[in-house]
């Protein structure tokens, strides 16, 4: 059956459309028994929650076959249960009987299995908010991998990460007072003691076996030296690149019998974080359930569906799953909660709250141009570019900015007849100044070179803009798409190279070319214009991620004459952005008796000279009454 939950989001229908008698029958296990409440409404939880137990329910049924060869080992899961219960909470110093979402991330981590044997899930992303345990569940993980895991295999490595030297030696101290414990016991004790294991202050080490528990922050940059059987990372969503990150999992590649990579994290005020990109991404996988795509990628999200849900206590238990412990727990939690919201609502740091505790990624600043959930609503993976009407913007630049070319299609929705605009845009890297490809990518915060659809790199030996590869993209991909290009603006600013190119354009095309001066009184308009039509819902877009970052990046600059964009520092890019306002400075007017494609009185503007000599030397033609044959909608 092929399940694709992209548009409807209707977990509901499509989960009440399976029979799941059979699943339900032989899988009676605590974490499957979680999915069902979850997906039968007897535990609330979100949406990223309920498509993630979907997702599981799906996998059980078409496990042991050909396109999927995996499955869910029964064994191993109760085995990680009957552990975690040994494993005391380290502030109350005793185990604690773990809940149903609790047991739904062990077993997720630890009972799939590939054809193997071994782990299916490599990759693994835990967000939920603060103070539910996300930690300990961590550090159960670790323990587990050290003592049983890794039984009997000798110079493996174990990671414990975080972004600073503080954070990560909160979650060592975690690991380190669980093992004490559970070394206590037998056959733990045992165990431990014939492996040599020595709780030191920095690493824990086996020194019979030399395996190795590493203590290293992110900002001390030594992971390329580590080959770990399982990595964690704590505090992700803080990161505002993963350029180190590749050196852990580079050096898990190898790693016999098995590697995980968990990152864990609550929300962050930065939405562009990669941590939230790669939430995005796992998010669009599951919907598409039938493409099998991230197979080896486990996405478990507790977070809110909505920041309206800010001031609807009752719905808290989304983010706090903590909270249906019990009716006591719930009560007592909900009330702690609320004081901490009414207090964030009087100190003005209500952004904090729900980042943090409501697990709701949002943008910080106040001056940001736009918010995350109108960007992440317009996506628009199915609009048809090809034959439309298209107002292009353009921004150039040499050396450390992109130089981008946005486009702006007005149409009309289908069901409403209401006026829309559909943005896209390419970019074009430089990476001269950065040194390499790679450098600029960790610059930028951005893998450039895994979305060709919407970035070329340079073509340029030395790394900069390369003006001749700029304007033949530019023609191909009108001639292509078959675009009718309405209006070209461009920044009358830009290098010499920028005047090449337009002279070029006007040689060889029909084109109406204006040159938009750079200052707010002159870009107040379209950048207004566009930030309401995204607040409205009359923008769509592709789900182009170089486009999101740079229309989140983007903060309003003001002055006494208007409005226009701009960054809060040189990296963080918002070069597309630039050139969709200067697209959007005609593109916005197009429904309008005064825009050009509207306004006879341009007509003569948009002719070529063979046109122009044509209509003047025909007595017949009036201004007016122009037909196809110069100027077609």
């Amino acid at each position: 059956m092929k399940i694709d939950l992209s548009q409807t989001h209707d977990i509901k229908g499509a989960f009440q459309s399976i029979n799941w008698k059979e699943i339900q029958e032989k899988y009676t296990d605590d974490a499957t028994k979680y999915c069902f409440d979850v997906l039968n409404s007897k535990t609330q939880a979100g949406y990223l929650t309920k498509l993630a137990c979907f997702r599981n329910l799906c996998d059980l049924r078409r496990q042991n076959t050909p396109d999927f060869p995996y499955h869910y080992d029964l064994k191993e899961v109760q085995m990680t249960f009957k552990f975690a219960s040994i494993v005391p909470d380290v502030d109350l110093h005793k185990p604690l009987p773990l809940m149903g979402w609790q047991k739904f991330i062990l077993a997720m981590i630890n009972g799939w299995k590939d054809a193997n044997g071994e782990r299916r899930f490599t990759d693994i992303h835990i967000s939920v908010g603060r103070g539910q345990g996300k930690t300990q569940i961590a550090g159960i993980q670790m323990c587990k991998a050290v003592l049983i895991d890794t039984l009997n295999f000798t110079n493996k490595d174990f990671l414990i990460t975080a972004n600073t030297s503080d954070q990560s030696t909160k979650l060592f101290g975690y690991v380190k007072k669980m093992l004490e414990s559970v070394i206590s016991i037998e056959p733990f004790k045992q165990l431990a003691e014939s492996a040599g294991l020595d709780l030191q202050t920095n690493q824990l080490i086996e020194k019979k076996t030399n395996n190795k528990v590493w203590k290293i922050s992110y900002e001390a940059d030594k992971y390329d030296s580590t080959h770990n059987v399982l990595a964690i990372y704590d505090e992700t969503g803080a990161l505002n690149t993963y350029d180190r990150i590749s050196d852990i999992t580079d050096g898990q590649g190898q790693v016999v019998p098995y590697h995980q990579f968990i990152k864990i994290s609550s929300a962050y005020p930065d939405p562009t974080s990669p941590f939230h990109q790669e939430q995005i991404t796992m998010q669009h996988i599951m919907e598409k359930d039938y493409d099998r795509e991230g197979d080896n990628s486990l996405c478990l999200v507790w977070a809110q569906d909505d920041l309206d849900e800010t001031l609807k206590p009752e719905t808290w238990e989304k983010s706090n799953p903590l909270i249906g412990l019990s009716d006591k727990e719930r009560q007592r939690r909900t009330e702690n909660l609320v004081k901490q919201r009414n207090q964030a609502m009087l100190t003005n740091t209500l952004h904090k709250f729900q980042n943090k505790n409501l697990n709701c990624w949002l943008k910080q600043s106040t001056a940001s141009f736009l918010n995350l959930k109108d960007v992440e609503d317009a996506v628009d993976d199915d609009f048809k570019i090809d034959g439309r009407q298209v107002y292009i913007g353009f921004d150039y630049s040499m050396f450390s900015d992109n130089t981008s070319i946005g486009f702006v299609c007005p149409y009309k929705d289908e069901k409403t007849g209401e006026p829309r605009w559909h943005i896209a845009q390419h970019s074009f890297i430089p990476w001269q100044q950065a040194g390499s490809i790679e450098a600029k990518e960790k610059q930028d915060g951005i893998a450039y070179r895994e979305y060709p659809k919407y970035c070329t790199i340079t073509a340029h030996q030395q790394g900069i803009i390369n003006p001749e590869q700029v304007y033949n993209w530019l023609l191909d991909y009108v001639q292509k798409h078959k675009l009718k290009v309405v209006f070209f603006g461009y920044d009358r600013y830009g290098s010499y190279q920028v005047k090449n190119i337009t002279e070029s354009l006007n040689a060889n095309t029909d084109w109406l070319i204006q040159d938009i001066a750079q200052r707010t009184s002159t870009l107040a308009n379209p950048t207004k214009f566009l930030q309401e039509s995204f607040a409205t819902g009359k923008i769509t877009h592709f789900n182009d991620p170089i486009l999101e970052k740079a229309l989140l990046n983007a903060v309003i600059k003001e002055d006494k004459i208007g409005i226009q964009v701009d960054k809060d520092k040189a990296t963080l890019k918002i070069d597309a952005v630039d050139a969709l306002v200067d697209a959007m400075y005609q593109a916005m007017y197009h429904f309008e008796n005064y825009g050009v494609t509207n306004d006879k009185s341009h007509e003569v503007e948009r002719m070529t000279q063979q046109q122009v000599l044509d209509w003047f030397n025909n007595p017949e033609s009036g201004l007016l009454l122009l037909g196809d044959d110069y100027y077609s909608d």
